[in-house]
């Protein structure tokens, strides 16, 4: 008789935003006349910039005839994307990581969920809370995390690390020694950052105790302070530690083209295996390449012209975020992030929690966010506000916000 992944079973409930997403639909259908803002999920609104879209066309122009015509792509994704890749993004920065190091794919979310394909079912994971969902779910989708504590609303194999005003949303080494450590940084959902001695001594941990760091460096574009580092291989050591996702999603608006890349140092051993040997059969086997002209729109994002136009719109998303965290101070509430980060990480009002906040937003300010409970524990009593939506649509929620 066939038998289904139960550990599926174990995630409570749909995810995060499928349930936020349901929420809002029903509001709509019930008050279709109301104008309702969004500033929950972090979908950017700003249009692919000149130089990309030049790209794109010049690229789709290319696959119209016989002497340009691209088929699949090489498993690892094209050379003139990872050279680039390499040079701005790593060397450009004192990281000596080679193309060949670098595996381009159709977005840091996937990789982020498919990285735990390569370790052991056995490894114990440790996390941030609040944290992405995306880590915890598929590593209970693979059946690593035992079973869930509605009580508790925790996993009891996970390794909780609390995230909190109180250590500035940057976790503590934990009382149990994880295998595998997710950190994320600039971090969503708090908007926190890790100075580089914090992380290189993350990078120190992680070498003594022979664990593996899944660093997510989605939004390290958004970093404005100098001491932040933007990736985790200016850390010494770490090419034996850590694996770094990217994605090109907020940093150039590819949030529906689809795209990013993981970096597997060729030295970064569990067990005495390669991991980069597993990643590269795991992404020759399931996966065939992200298409040849989202590749070339990535290529365009590293031009002198398309890194003018992507620094400008990613300060147009941040002053949104000062925008949102302004206003809300000035209302009275307790905010943070914002400033290397586009999400505004706050303290729901008057005990509420982030769930019964999230419906007092919707139905008094026709404002949607995200709960912060969705992300962990530790989330709950805070929520999540991003600064992708249009200047209007940001300076009018947060004169609704005011208004409550």
């Amino acid at each position: 008789m066939v038998k289904a992944n139960e550990n599926y079973l174990k995630l409570p409930g749909n995810y995060l935003f499928s349930t936020i997403g349901k929420k809002v639909r029903d509001f709509q259908d019930k008050n279709p006349e109301v104008k309702v803002i969004r500033l929950g999920i972090g979908d950017v609104t700003q249009p692919i910039a000149p130089a990309i879209i030049k790209a794109l066309h010049s690229a789709v122009d290319e696959m119209g005839s016989a002497e340009t015509f691209k088929g699949y792509a090489p498993d690892l994704g094209y050379s003139f994307l990872r050279e680039k890749i390499s040079e701005v993004d790593f060397k450009g920065r004192g990281c000596d990581i080679s193309p060949d190091e670098i595996f381009v794919s159709d977005g840091a979310k996937c990789d982020c969920s498919n990285i735990q394909e390569i370790f052991s079912l056995d490894n114990k994971v440790a996390v941030c809370d609040p944290v992405y969902p995306v880590y915890v779910d598929s590593n209970v989708m693979a059946g690593r995390t035992g079973i869930y504590d509605e009580i508790a609303q925790s996993y009891k194999d996970v390794v909780y690390m609390p995230c909190t005003a109180d250590n500035g949303f940057v976790p503590e080494f934990p009382d149990e020694t994880p295998d595998l450590i997710y950190l994320c940084f600039p971090n969503n959902p708090t908007g926190a950052v890790i100075k580089k001695d914090q992380l290189q001594a993350w990078v120190d941990y992680a070498n003594k105790n022979k664990a593996i760091i899944l660093y997510d460096a989605a939004y390290e574009a958004y970093i404005s302070e100098g001491d932040v580092p933007h990736s985790i291989y200016e850390c010494e050591g770490s090419k034996t530690c850590a694996i770094e996702f990217r994605s090109f999603s907020k940093t150039a608006g590819f949030t529906g083209l689809r795209l990013g890349f993981t970096v597997i140092p060729k030295e970064l051993e569990a067990g005495g295996v390669k991991l980069w040997d597993l990643w590269a059969r795991r992404h020759g086997t399931k996966y065939n390449g992200a298409p040849y002209i989202v590749q070339k729109a990535g290529e365009a994002v590293y031009s002198e012209e398309g890194r003018a136009q992507i620094k400008t719109q990613i300060a147009y998303y941040m002053e949104n975020a000062r925008y949102i965290y302004d206003g809300l101070k000035s209302a009275g509430y307790e905010v943070s992030g914002g400033v290397n980060a586009p999400y505004i990480w706050l303290h729901t009002p008057d005990n509420m929690t982030s769930w019964e906040f999230f419906d007092h937003l919707l139905t008094k300010a026709n404002v949607v966010g995200t709960p912060g409970s969705g992300f962990g524990p530790h989330g709950e009593h805070y929520f999540r506000l991003t600064a992708f939506g249009s200047r209007e649509n940001t300076l009018e929620a947060i004169e609704r916000i005011k208004k409550l």
